[in-house]
């Protein structure tokens, strides 16, 4: 029986809300940010906010897998969402909550898991592998926020 696979991280970024969703609305920086095992990450579409379209790379279980994400804003400013059209359920929803000067970025993904032995290890270690995925995201665009401070 197949299973949903979800996990979460989150980060205050180091700029107000507005800037911060700029940041994460900009597919070109998502690209430049992706940590591994995602690589290739190419905007095939737009590439500020809705509408856009990007394709990324992603080594998932001893192979490469694509996906295709296109990117929605049902709260422009606060909740940018991206979904995989190439079917395998992934949405990843980046939300932001401001914090005076500062904003905390939450980011949710979930994905339609494999069932059986594959499904039992997926649900064990996705989770945890996902979670420190998106903590390296997050705190990479901290850093380039930081930098936009600097320069």
């Amino acid at each position: 029986m197949a299973h949903t696979v979800s996990a979460s991280a989150e980060h205050t970024i180091d700029a107000p809300a507005d800037e911060t969703y700029h940041y994460l609305a900009d597919m070109h920086l998502h690209a430049k940010f992706l940590p591994t095992p995602f690589y290739d990450c190419e905007v095939v579409e737009g590439g500020v906010g809705a509408g856009s379209v990007i394709q990324i790379k992603i080594d998932f279980a001893g192979g490469a897998k694509v996906i295709r994400m296109k990117v929605t804003e049902p709260e422009p400013g606060r909740t940018l969402v991206l979904t995989d059209t190439n079917g395998s359920g992934l949405v990843t929803t980046y939300t932001l909550t401001p914090q005076d000067r500062k904003t905390l970025v939450k980011v949710a993904a979930s994905f339609d898991g494999e069932s059986g032995v594959a499904g039992f290890a997926e649900r064990i270690a996705a989770p945890r592998r996902l979670h420190s995925i998106y903590t390296k995201q997050l705190a990479a665009f901290d850093t380039h926020a930081r930098e936009q401070r600097v320069g």
